[in-house]
């Protein structure tokens, strides 16, 4: 806190000074608005020795009416208040808006790779409001006590200078026990912060890799992760309000006991020459001002006085500045190196990213099937299988029969939006057909009982899922009993990971999935397929933004490893290298070798027919669509 304010109090000089005319303004609005402070309980004084305990009644009513009109001037000088702290507000919200996104565009043009930081959403809509809202309390309040108190204490003292020897000590203990309060409350303001962007980091994190979560059934981890942080926010919330209890001692500390220790003396400064109006007088300065000035003050400085520390803090810190680094949406996700999670026997999951490292990698261990399969691998098996999003909307796959043999290499073709990833999908699981069954290694696809389908199973869709922490643990995540480092260098060397393997510096180096390109983050997905136990291999375009000799060096490894491999091509050569091609035309399934489907499909003869390789961009290409001619985007 000591640092956030120390870094914070030049800027906010700066801006304040760049208004003076603002605030001197504002404070002339404010000395107007005051001035019934004052008259409140001089006037009452006055009205009861001078007039009415006199006999004379008019008297009394004169300073009643003198007492009612300044009220009624301090209420038409509110609405100048209100004008100049619009005045002073708004040129600070904008101010922040500016900042943030300026620090955003700059981190997006420094790492054009990197994800985009989710939690800038949480700082441009709930902590600009959270500033804006908290600086306007925090002056409204400010400046309404300063002059409240100023004419209070002034009024106190023209009736009496002994009162402030019974007002000022508990208003003194009340303030030094709120004052302490102040560093713990901003502490935890801060921790809840940090809760409500990590929180918004994570559903941003799983939003967008919620497809390879289920694939890699790794539900229940994720939850878990969720559930946890959402504990810790709300763990969060509790502390601050412990504290807030605190500050509310301290508030009836300063705020009720100098009023009883004014009506137990009364007597005593009575028999000392003070009139009852000059009591009277001196009640009224402390419950119609100095006390609720005071208590709202507290309350300013208690919550929205640690909210605009903080929140500034956060907003104007530099990407290096600060208490520490902005989070990192994937980074953030990576728990303590020792943190596991013990596998139910029931419902064995696949380790997940986020919540589970991998067993200790030197394990001299090769990965094995953990389910009872065919030695060639399972086979898959599609039988009148109609599937549509939607119950109004047309089939995307309508009455398919398909069967995969066990160990079979198959490549699925056809044109944009005809089924391609739609049938993976349902393979792998994720989705249910409206009629039909799926059934893989002779177990319904989406069975409810016996192994994890991951253990089966290996999907890796188009956009690879890759997280912080080390190659080594991304390459075995899907691997439940780990890996021996000879196997990960047997499946780097297969895709050609091993390029990259090097470049970052082996297999423990840390891993930053936001400096990492498209084609890399494909190319450690591929490796972790192929490293896992799984017999089964559905491909949805995971080798899209790779270049053609990359691709053909992948598949080419898929292709010898052992099991089934079911491949969503965009190229055609990927089809010319499968055992049997599927080509989904939207009419109908046609299914055979390469020479077959030149002779028994126009749709296949067409595609083939206008693949030019010469014509292929560099590699690397943004978007696949970009790296096949005009009629081979049907592949896509």
């Amino acid at each position: 806190m000591t640092t956030a304010t120390a870094r914070l109090l030049p800027r906010a000089r700066r801006f304040l000074r760049r208004r003076t005319r603002v605030l001197l303004l504002l404070a002339g609005w404010s000395l107007l608005e005051s001035a019934h402070t004052f008259l409140g309980g001089y006037g009452l004084a006055k009205a009861l020795d001078q007039g009415f305990l006199a006999g004379h009644t008019g008297v009394g009513l004169a300073w009643l009416g003198v007492t009612a009109l300044a009220v009624v001037v301090g209420g038409l000088a509110g609405r100048g208040v209100f004008r100049g702290l619009a005045d002073l507000v708004e040129p600070l919200r904008d101010s922040l808006i500016r900042q943030v996104v300026s620090r955003s565009l700059t981190q997006a043009v420094a790492h054009p790779a990197r994800a985009a930081d989710s939690a800038v959403v949480s700082r441009l809509t709930n902590q600009t409001e959270i500033a804006r809202d908290s600086f306007a309390g925090l002056v409204l309040v400010a400046r309404s006590f300063v002059f409240t108190a100023a004419g209070a204490v002034l009024g106190l003292l023209s009736l009496a200078p002994q009162l402030l020897l019974i007002v000022v000590p508990p208003l003194v203990a009340g303030l030094l026990l709120f004052l302490a309060t102040l560093r713990p409350m901003a502490a935890r303001q801060r921790a809840f912060l940090q809760a409500d962007e990590d929180l918004s980091t994570q559903f941003g994190a799983v939003a967008e890799g919620l497809r390879d979560v289920v694939a890699c059934g790794a539900q229940q981890q994720t939850a878990a992760r969720a559930y946890g942080l959402i504990e810790d926010e709300a763990r969060a919330a509790r502390q601050l309000a412990r504290w807030a209890a605190v500050r509310c001692l301290a508030l009836g500390l300063a705020g009720q006991l100098p009023i009883l220790l004014l009506l137990v003396s009364a007597p005593w400064l009575l028999r000392q020459g003070l009139t009852p109006g000059v009591v009277l007088g001196a009640l009224a300065y402390l419950t119609q001002s100095l006390l609720p000035a005071l208590h709202t003050l507290m309350n300013a400085l208690g919550s929205a006085g640690t909210r605009l520390v903080v929140v500034l803090d956060r907003l104007t810190a530099g990407p290096d500045s600060g208490p520490g680094p902005d989070p990192d949406p994937e980074s953030t996700t990576v728990p303590h190196p020792k943190t596991t999670i013990a596998p139910d026997p029931e419902t064995t999951i696949a380790p997940d990213p986020e919540s589970t490292i991998a067993p200790d990698p030197t394990t001299p261990q090769d990965p094995a099937p953990l389910v009872p399969v065919p030695p060639g691998g399972p086979g898959v098996h599609l039988r009148a299988v109609t599937f549509a999003y939607g119950p109004a909307a047309q089939p995307v796959l309508d009455d398919l029969d398909l069967t995969v043999e066990p160990g079979e290499h198959l490549v699925v073709v056809g044109p944009s939006g005809i089924g391609k990833s739609t049938l993976t999908a349902l393979v792998a699981g994720l989705l249910e057909p409206g009629h039909g069954e799926i059934r893989v290694a002779g177990r319904p696809v989406r069975a409810r009982s016996g192994p994890d389908p991951s253990l089966l199973r290996v999907l890796i869709p188009q956009q690879a899922y890759v997280f912080s922490g080390t190659l080594r643990e991304n390459l075995l995540y899907l691997c439940p009993d780990g890996a021996s480092t000879s196997a990960l260098e047997a499946s780097s060397d297969a895709v050609g990971l091993d390029p990259l393997v090097r470049r970052l510096g082996g297999f423990d180096a840390p891993l930053d999935p936001g400096v990492l390109s498209q084609g890399e983050r494909q190319l450690i997905a591929l490796g972790r397929a192929h490293l896992s136990p799984a017999p089964l291999v559905l491909l949805d375009e995971a080798t899209c933004h790779l270049d053609p000799a990359a691709e053909m060096r992948a598949e080419r490894a898929f292709a010898e490893r052992p099991g089934t491999l079911i491949v969503v091509a965009h190229r055609i050569t990927s089809a010319r290298r499968a055992d049997r091609i599927l080509v989904l035309d939207g009419v109908r399934a046609t299914c055979g070798t390469h020479d077959e489907l030149l002779e028994r499909s126009a749709l296949y003869r067409d595609l083939a027919g206008s693949w030019q390789p010469d014509a292929l961009p560099a590699p690397e290409a943004p978007e696949c669509a970009e790296r096949i001619s005009a009629k081979s985007r049907y592949l896509s």
